[in-house]
């Protein structure tokens, strides 16, 4: 499961709301605004696409996981340690 975007996508103008004093401090300390919520986004949207793929499979992790507690994980009773 892998997050992935069009990287090389043009970019868009978009007006935002943000708070006054974020905006300032964060001009201050020298961030690119784009880059940041760009980077934010990112971050947002694969832990969206984590909860969506958990949710998804939940049954099948289920029935793995209970599996696993009555039989063992596969190759356990390989292990020479």
């Amino acid at each position: 499961m892998t997050f992935s975007y069009d990287q090389g996508a043009p970019r868009r103008a978009a007006n935002l709301r943000v708070n006054s004093d974020l905006i300032d401090r964060a001009r201050a300390a020298g961030l690119n605004l784009s880059q940041t919520l760009e980077a934010a986004l990112v971050v947002r949207l694969r832990e969206l696409e984590a909860e969506r793929w958990q949710r998804e499979n939940a049954d099948a992790i289920d029935t793995y996981n209970e599996r696993v507690a009555t039989n063992g994980s596969f190759g356990a009773r390989h292990k020479r340690f």
